[in-house]
C-alpha cells in the first residue's frame, strides 16, 4: 500500500510538472515586412530556432514576412494590443510615435555602413530604447538595419534640381519624408512588394532604397539611373509586445533578449560584411552610376535639421556620439 501511494504521489508531481511546463511553453508570433529572401527575415527564422533551442523546445516562434500580418502601422496595434507577440521593425512607425528616432535618420549622421552600425551599437541608441515601453506599449530589445540609402532613378539625375517634383518612393514615415520635401521632390509612400511594379508603369520615377534590396529585388531593371550617397542610414528595432512581456517571467525576459538582440545585431553584421560587394555588383550592371555626398543636399540637410531639431532632443547626443565614434 505504501509503495502504491508513493507511486501515485509521483506520478501526480510529474503530472504537474508537466502542467506547469505546458502553461509556459508559448508559441510566439513574429511578423516582418521583408520578403522571405530578405536577411531580416532569415534572421528571425534563425531566432526562431536559437529560441527553441535554448529553452529546451519549450517556446517556439511562427515567423509571417512579407506583410502577411498587414503593414507596420497594423503590426504596432496588434502588438500593443498583444495579439502579436514580436516584431523585426524599421524605425518609420516608432518614430512617428517617439520623434526621438526620427534623429536616427538625420542626414548623414554617419560617414558609411561601419559608422552606423557602430552608433547602432553605442550606449546613447540603446538608452534610447527604454522610451519604447512608456510611449509605445512595445519593448525594444535591440537594433538590426538595412544598408544606407541610395536614389535609384528611371531618369538621370545630376543635379539636386533634378529631383524638383520627382514622385520618389519611401518608407511612409516622417523623417525620410521631410528629407525629400526639403529636397523639392514628391515622398510617395509605398509598400516593398508594390515597389517593382510601380517603377514599371511609372507610378513613381525613383526610390530611396539599399543596395540590397536593390539588388535581392532587381529594381535595376526597371530604374537605370543609381545615385550613390549614402545620404542616411536605415535602422531596424526588435521589439515583443508590452503585454507579452508583462506575461514573462524574469528567465524568459533574458531567453527572448539575449536569442532577439544576438540575431538582430548578425543583421548588421551582414550588412557591413557585404554593403561594399553588393555596391560593385550594382556598377557591374547595365546602370548609370552617380556617387554624390552631402553639398549635393546641401539646402535639404538644412530644412531637415530645422524641422527636426526642436523636436528630436536625442540629435546632439547622437550627433556627438557619432563624431567620437568617428574619430
Amino acid at each position: 500500500m505504501t509503495k502504491l501511494k508513493t507511486l501515485m504521489t509521483a506520478a501526480v508531481a510529474a503530472s504537474l510538472t508537466v502542467t506547469a511546463v505546458t502553461a509556459q511553453a508559448r508559441d510566439f508570433r513574429l511578423g516582418l515586412v521583408t520578403p522571405q529572401s530578405h536577411i531580416w527575415s532569415q534572421e528571425a527564422e534563425g531566432f526562431a530556432e536559437t529560441l527553441n533551442e535554448r529553452s529546451g523546445g519549450e517556446h517556439s516562434v511562427s515567423i509571417f514576412p512579407a506583410q502577411q500580418l498587414g503593414n507596420e502601422a497594423q503590426m504596432v496595434q496588434q502588438l500593443q494590443a498583444g495579439s502579436l507577440d514580436m516584431a523585426f521593425l524599421t524605425l518609420a512607425e516608432i518614430s512617428n510615435r517617439i520623434p526621438d528616432f526620427g534623429a536616427l535618420y538625420a542626414p548623414f549622421l554617419v560617414e558609411d555602413i561601419d559608422h552606423a552600425a557602430a552608433l547602432l551599437r553605442s550606449e546613447v541608441a540603446a538608452e534610447m530604447l527604454e522610451a519604447m515601453p512608456g510611449q509605445t506599449g512595445l519593448v525594444g530589445v535591440g537594433y538590426g538595419m538595412a544598408g544606407m540609402r541610395q536614389i535609384l532613378s528611371r531618369q538621370p539625375i545630376d543635379s539636386a534640381d533634378d529631383l524638383s517634383g520627382l514622385k520618389v518612393r519611401i518608407t511612409p514615415f516622417d523623417p525620410i519624408r521631410d528629407f525629400y520635401v526639403a529636397a523639392g521632390a514628391a515622398p510617395t509612400p509605398l509598400p516593398l512588394p508594390a515597389v517593382y511594379d510601380a517603377l514599371a508603369n511609372g507610378q513613381v520615377d525613383a526610390i530611396d532604397m539599399d543596395y540590397d534590396s536593390i539588388r535581392l529585388l532587381e529594381f535595376y531593371e526597371q530604374a537605370d539611373n543609381l545615385v550613390i550617397s549614402n545620404h542616411m542610414m536605415f535602422p531596424m528595432v526588435a521589439v515583443v509586445s508590452g503585454r507579452v512581456w508583462g506575461q514573462l517571467d524574469n528567465a524568459d525576459r533574458e531567453l527572448i533578449r539575449g536569442a532577439m538582440a544576438e540575431h538582430a545585431d548578425n543583421i548588421m553584421n551582414h550588412f557591413q560584411e557585404h554593403h561594399e560587394a553588393w555596391g560593385e555588383e550594382l556598377r557591374g550592371q547595365d546602370i548609370t552610376v552617380t556617387e554624390v555626398g552631402p553639398d549635393f543636399f546641401a539646402d535639404a540637410i538644412a530644412e531637415w535639421e530645422a524641422i527636426w531639431a526642436p523636436k528630436a532632443t536625442y540629435l546632439p547626443l547622437l550627433r556627438e556620439a557619432a563624431a567620437e565614434l568617428a574619430d
